[in-house]
């Protein structure tokens, strides 16, 4: 099983140097990948129910800064030589599959084929609103992008009718050095769908949740994978979780990782043993030189240990 990390691309302290810090370091520790969330606008006033959080409430204020992620990766993959670069997730409503994909191709090509794409439809009716974007759409606006940008990344001569993007015989170069991994985030049902259909991994983000129902979850995926006429083999099972490492061992809580070392090595086995091929973390300290030191204790008193 191979572990991620997220990059601090929000918060005071983010900037370059804290970027580069937090990249270059995850390689040197052994981590897999780096992983970048996605923004566009944050609303001063936001009613919709964040589904990421234990009291629903977003987690990064207003007035924070938030790098945009793709323009996080493009710099990283200059600053870094084999870890991987992943966004989780890249809300597709957002923008013209035309841009992001040439983006993504952009940056899968800079980076010799290390890029993972990350996509999701997105949470917040507050920042469809001030993009001009309809919320309740944006899962038929997704499933058209997924199919539009397989043909972008693969022909040569492109042409697509749907009901949100048409193209007419269009070019699109370069292509991605190996095919980017399209990893689709969500956690319903709606979303395993997706990823059945179109995904080369199922991809969600859970605060809570057991083993056992993870893997239930991806069992949904490979049954609807192979309904829709596709090798269930041919999807990956991947996951997002926060995590804590806490100074000394504290009361389990099968939905939460959160431990010392030695309950996060037994936590994380359990992942493993199910079939998680790729699992993500965010490391919950508020400020980044506590994360950091979290990170660093983590890679030096856990990893060796799910090798054995």
């Amino acid at each position: 099983m191979e572990l991620g990390v997220f990059l601090p691309i929000s918060g005071r302290a983010t900037g370059p140097e804290t970027l580069i810090e937090a990249a270059q370091s995850a390689e040197a520790l052994g981590f897999a990948a780096i992983w970048s969330a996605d923004r566009v606008v944050t609303p001063w006033e936001i009613t919709t129910a964040y589904p990421y959080s234990e009291n629903r409430h977003f987690i990064v204020p207003p007035d924070k800064p938030f790098l945009d992620s793709l323009t996080c990766l493009a710099f990283l993959a200059g600053h870094t030589h084999h870890i991987r670069l992943g966004i989780s997730v890249l809300v597709l409503p957002y923008r013209h599959p035309l841009y992001w994909a040439r983006v993504a191709a952009s940056i899968d090509c800079l980076s010799h084929g290390r890029l993972i794409m990350g996509v999701g439809v997105g949470w917040m009716r507050e920042e469809f609103a001030a993009l001009g974007v309809p919320f309740n759409e944006r899962g038929r606006m997704t499933d058209e992008q997924l199919e539009l940008v397989r043909q972008l990344w693969t022909k040569e001569h492109i042409n697509f009718e749907g009901s949100y993007y048409q193209v007419r015989d269009i070019a699109f170069f370069p292509k991605p050095m190996q095919g980017v991994p399209l990893w689709v985030g969500g956690e319903g049902i709606h979303a395993q769908r997706r990823a059945a259909r179109f995904g080369d991994a199922w991809f969600p983000y859970f605060v809570r949740i057991t083993p056992e129902k993870l893997q239930a979850g991806f069992a949904t995926v490979q049954h609807l994978s192979a309904e829709a006429g596709r090798d269930p083999a041919h999807i990956c099972f991947a996951c997002c979780r926060p995590i804590e490492v806490t100074s000394q061992a504290v009361p389990q809580d099968p939905e939460v990782l959160r431990g010392s070392p030695e309950q996060l090595v037994e936590m994380l086995r359990m992942y493993r043993d199910i079939g998680v091929a790729h699992l993500a973390l965010q490391f919950m300290a508020p400020r980044w030189p506590e994360r950091k030191v979290q990170i660093e204790r983590f890679a030096r008193e856990v990893l060796p240990y799910l090798h054995i």
